[in-house]
This record gives C-alpha cells, structure tokens and sequence, in this order.
C-alpha cells in the first residue's frame, strides 16, 4: 500500500553539495586485473575481522562488528569517504513498479558487493566506491511484482575443495561465488574476482526458480538474499499472498553451490494438507503462501537452516484453512543435509491479520542464570519476542496460550488462542481505544475518534470482520524485515520497531464484484475467497496517524532478564504528507539496526532522510547525518585491510512503497577523518 507523498523540504543537490561527494557512478561492465589481485593480497592476509561477508554479518544475522575505531567519543567526527550511484531508479510511472534501494553490501576478499533494484549486482573498491565489475541478469522490470522492484543483498560462497586452490587464474575462477536470487525467479551464480557467470552453475550460470506448484509471473519472486551453509544455497520467495486463495507454493529449496542442482525442498503447508474443524468432516486446505520472503539465517556447527515464515493465503480469510496452519507464521529449523524438519515453533496460529515472521531469526548464546543457552531470536509483526532454544525450539522464557477474540464471519473459524511469551514484554501497544486517538488538532481528533468508534476493537487479534476491524499493530508491525542487531557483551538486542493501527474490512463476494468503493484505501480480491478485503491506515486528513505517538521506536531489550533496557522515539514524520505543526518524534522505519564493539547502534530506515548513532548503553542519539532521501536498508560496517580505516555504509535511495518526493540510487560510506 502506498503511503502519502512525503514532503521533503530539501533538494538532492541541497544535501550532496556541501558534502563533496565522489561521483564514481560508472555503470559499464568493468573486468580488470587490479580488482582480482587486490582481493587476492587480502585473502591471503587473513583480513576476515574487518569483512561482513553475509546479510547479518554472521551465518547466524547477530548484526554485530568486533571494529572500533569508530566509538562514542569519536563518532560525531564521521564525514561522507565516498558515494556511489547506481543509476537503477524507477518512479513507478509507465511500466515499471517504483523502486526502493533496499540492499546490505557484503565484503569479502577485500572487494565490497551489492545489488540494485534492477537485480544488477556491482562489485567497487571498498576504500574509494570505484567500480571494479558490474553484472546485469536483464530482470524482467515490467513485471507486476507486489513488492515493488527491491533487492536486499547477494550471498557468497568459497569452495573449499582441495582441488579448488590451484594457482591458474582458470583454475581459480569460481572459487569464489557470489549468489543473487532475482525478482523474476532466477539463481545466478557470478564469479566474485569477475562477474562473469559460472558456467558449471546450473544453465550458464543460472537455475530457474519457477517451477513451483501454481508459478504466477510476478505474483511469485524473491527479494532477499540467498543463505549458504554445507557447500548448498537455500533461497526462499515473496509472494502476494493476500490477492487469491490458490497462491504459489511457498516451498524453500537448498542447490548445489557447484552444479546448480537441486538438492532439497521443504514445504511448509505440505500439499493436500487437511485439518477439522469441531464437529464437522476434514477437508483438504486450499491454501497457497506461508513463504520465506525475509531473510533465512544458518548454524553451519549444528548444520540447521532457520526459516521465518509469513502467513497462509489469503492473508484476512482462513476458511478454506481450518487449523493452525502449521507451519505458517512460524519459525522453523531444517536439517541443512537433507531439508528435514528439525523442529518449529508456531508464533500466530490460523493468521488472518498478515502477521508474518517478517525479521530474520538471530542467532546466539546467551548468559542466563549461570549457565550458555544457545538461543534463536524471533519475533514478528505483532512486536512480540520470542527467545527459543536452539537445538529443541523450547522457549527459554514461558509461552501461554491465552483466549483471543473470535470471528462473527460466517465460514471462519479464529483459533481460540494465541501464544504469548512471559518476558520480553510487548514492544508496541496492544490495544488502542477512541479515547486515546490523537490529531494535530480538535477538529481532526475528533474526526480520528469517530473512526475508531466505528470499528470493531477489542484488541490485539481482533479478527476481521464484515463492519470493520482494528487492527493494532498493523501490517508493517511492531517487527518487520527490519529485524534486529545482538550486542553479546551485553546480552543486549537492538530492535526498531512500528505502531500504526489499521481497519480491515471483509467484503461480500457479490457486493465486492459491483465495485462499490466508498473509501480510500486497498481494496484486494483474495479470489476464490467469499470475501474481497479492504484496509487501510487509519490517518487523520493531515495524513499523519490517528494513534498516539511514537509511531516508531528503538529498544533495547535485555535478553538474559526479559526486560527492555530502554525504548526511545527514532526519528521523525514532521514532513510526512505537508507540512505540520511541531509533532513529537517517532517515525515508522524499514531497515535496521547494526551494532560495533564502540558502543554504538547505527540505523537508517525512518522517513526522514537521516543516518543515525546511538550510545548503546543509554540510548542517547550521539551522531545523524542527511542522506538525499530515506535509508530504507540496513546499514554495515567493515575494515578492508588491516590497519585501515573502519567504514560504515548505508544504502539511500528511499522506500519502495512511499511516495517520497525525492528518490537516490546513492550508497554513501562514512568514516573518521
């Protein structure tokens, strides 16, 4: 859903100049020697501290750097190193869906890799941002993908085969694989030192992604990046799960990092699945969805894979599901060998409220009451957080399943639960009522207190329902992709989350067929469904939220007690939608945080176009620097050569599914002077 245009008071050019930016935007194919001996120099130097060779660092997504050059006292000297342009921009006008510039560069071997809204992946120079190749797959952009055209990173793999270290450049050349999985269902494969395609991976370098039960061309894509663990790749898919019933198969396959050849796959709603509701016959599920759009993170020791799982389809009508719908909304661990169900845990049975496991699962060890617990971190939509043993997916923290509000649908039956944890405690608002609504004015407030009034609201899983539902949190979270950084000195997780209270509406299958629509918003057909759906954020005329603020928040939770340390407002909305008021801070974001071994969390990813820094210890903002328009992305931070400088990187070019009055293709690298 596309939100308001947000009105930018300053220029691109008003930000850059000042700040004497290197343009370095070459976007020709660039093969040369110099790129492959300088990684070459810093293999065999054994700079791995300095790298972020994956998404989230680590296998396990912890977001956290051992660097600190870069500290608390000494950040607010950081100053714009470099800036590169990628040149993929869309403003969703024509043919093309907008774009959002979504990536996490990865670094490794001394070169710094990213990918583009176009699916181009560039290989630049970590010290200066110079272009060393640049490989384009020529993704169909035309396509009606639902999450407009975004791409959050590429994976890569070393081969590790005695025979792979030989000292011919041939022999060398696909050593070292870089992976992207495309928004029109590929896998491609790209020598790392050269951008060329490896020829022994799949068919010239690439395996199709689409044959899957009920393929959609666009319906069906992939938007994050692969993961790699035991010498396979294992990638996931996006799907719009909410426009029919019969959706695409949400299947996670695991290839050969060699060959291309398909070694594995895990359904999570495994074909002709069946469950009964009380007192009536089974039936056979027709369901599509429940897929692994976000980010999959790995355990090479334990050799697991953890899946996060978003919901069946469609999203807001479950009767053609009945059951929990397992293993939808879940995460799940699959044995890396043989994709093999390990164990899962269920966060949202029988969803009808699009609350996907959005965040990546994070990975650690945690120091609890004397003892190391191996834990996953998971949490969703909802802002709940769920701390689970890693090897039996048992919560460390009690889980009770408490009575939630059920369905006057006709056809749905709500489960009569929802699982809860006792601690971390809920990291947004569960609840919203008339009273509390807020507005920049009287008359506005009113008018945000009617609307309220009007809706069926008893809370957190409220389903929807024929009148009109409040849905609280909405379907941008509490949690969503953005997910969250581990300090493990600490024992601290670093998380942004949103609060922005939605109506959902279910609609007659003939009154939705006449097309009578009387409201603004989004209005989806969920085919095959007697019910069309409509939703939309609940704003008042100024366009800002009618919940009270902070509508975004960066908290720090203490893992070991259960307890939030702090939670503070992150950014802004002041300019969202015109011009406003003074309003208190706390902005909604998508991308998250990172932590270093300075003290520090850095994190993009709000409306406003700011680049931020906090002490971790108290969350006091101790650096913000512009950026030519929103940070939608999670930021990184590397060193590229021993005894060099620290960088941290964000990538800015906007968020995909807001207007925003200026978009960037800019991935701007800070350092100390």
């Amino acid at each position: 859903m596309r939100l308001p245009l947000i009105r930018m008071k300053r220029s691109l050019r008003q930000i850059l100049k000042p700040m004497k930016l290197h343009d370095v935007s070459n976007l020709a194919l660039v093969i040369g020697m110099g790129g492959a001996l300088h990684a070459a120099a810093a293999a065999e130097a054994g700079n791995s501290a300095g790298d972020w060779p994956c998404y989230g660092h680590d296998a396990g997504g912890t977001r956290y750097s051992a660097l600190s050059q870069i500290t608390r006292e000494n950040v607010s000297q950081l100053k714009v190193a470099w800036v590169f342009h990628t040149g993929d921009i869309s403003d969703g006008k024509g043919d093309r869906k907008r774009s959002g510039f979504e990536t996490t560069p990865i670094l490794v071997d001394g070169t710094l890799f990213i990918t583009t809204p176009f699916n181009r992946v560039i290989a630049l120079d970590p010290e200066t941002g110079t272009q060393r190749w640049a490989y384009d797959p020529k993704t169909e952009l035309s396509w009606n993908y639902g999450d407009g055209l975004i791409n959050r990173g590429a994976a890569t793999w070393l081969d590790s085969r005695p025979g792979s270290k030989q000292s011919s450049p041939e022999d060398r050349r696909g050593r070292r694989r870089i992976f992207e999985a495309t928004l029109d269902a590929r896998l491609i494969a790209l020598d790392a030192e050269t951008g060329i395609p490896c020829r022994d991976f799949g068919t010239g370098g690439q395996v199709s992604l689409r044959d899957v039960p009920r393929y959609i061309r666009g319906q069906y894509h992939v938007t994050s990046p692969p993961t790699v663990i035991d010498d396979l790749v294992v990638v996931g898919s996006a799907i719009d799960d909410n426009s029919r019933l019969d959706m695409p198969s949400g299947v996670v396959r695991a290839f050969d990092a060699r060959t291309g050849s398909l070694r594995w796959s895990w359904e999570p709603i495994p074909p002709n699945s069946t469950a009964a509701n009380p007192g009536q016959p089974e039936k056979v599920w027709r369901t599509g969805g429940a897929n692994a759009w976000s980010i999959i993170t790995a355990d090479p020791e334990r050799h697991l894979v953890f899946v996060p799982t978003g919901s069946a389809s469609p999203d807001y009508y479950g009767g053609f599901r009945p059951g929990d719908n397992k293993w939808a909304n879940s995460v799940v661990a699959l044995r890396a060998g043989t994709g093999e169900l390990a164990w899962g845990f269920q966060l949202v049975h029988h969803d009808l409220w699009d609350y996907d496991c959005a965040s990546p699962p994070l990975l650690t060890t945690l120091r609890r009451e004397g003892k190391e617990i191996p834990v996953v971190i998971q949490g969703n939509k909802t802002g709940l957080l769920y701390v689970l043993n890693r090897d039996t997916g048992v919560p460390v923290f009690p889980v009770e399943e408490r009575p939630v509000p059920q369905s006057d649908v006709p056809g749905e039956l709500t489960s009569p639960t929802q699982p809860f944890p006792s601690a971390p405690p809920p990291l947004v608002p569960h609840r919203l009522s008339a009273d509390d609504a807020w507005a920049v004015n009287a008359s506005q407030c009113d008018e945000c207190r009617e609307r309220l009034r009007a809706l069926r609201n008893e809370g957190i899983f409220t389903p929807p329902s024929l009148k009109g539902t409040l849905v609280i949190p909405g379907n941008v979270g509490g949690m969503n992709w953005s997910g969250y950084a581990f300090d493990p000195e600490r024992n601290l997780l670093l998380v942004n989350v949103n609060s922005l209270a939605a109506k959902v509406k279910l609609i007659p299958r003939a009154e939705f067929e006449r097309k009578q629509r009387t409201e603004k918003g989004e209005y989806t057909e969920q085919t095959g469904a007697p019910y069309g759906m409509f939703r939309n954020f609940l704003q008042a005329p100024s366009s800002l939220p009618c919940s009270p603020p902070p509508w975004g928040t960066l908290a720090a939770v203490d893992l070991a007690e259960g307890k939030i340390r702090w939670q503070l407002p992150l950014g802004s909305m002041q300019d969202f939608g015109g011009a406003h008021p003074p309003i208190p801070p706390g902005s909604i974001s998508l991308g998250g945080p990172i932590v270093t071994a300075g003290g520090l969390v850095f994190i993009a990813g709000t409306i406003d176009p700011f680049f931020r820094a906090f002490d971790i210890e108290t969350g006091k903002e101790i650096w913000k620097a512009p950026l030519p328009t929103s940070g939608a992305a999670t930021p990184m931070t590397y060193r590229a050569r021993p005894g060099g400088k620290q960088f941290v990187v964000i990538a800015a070019g906007g968020h995909s599914k807001v207007e925003e009055e200026t978009q960037s293709d800019a991935l701007i690298a800070f350092s100390l002077p």
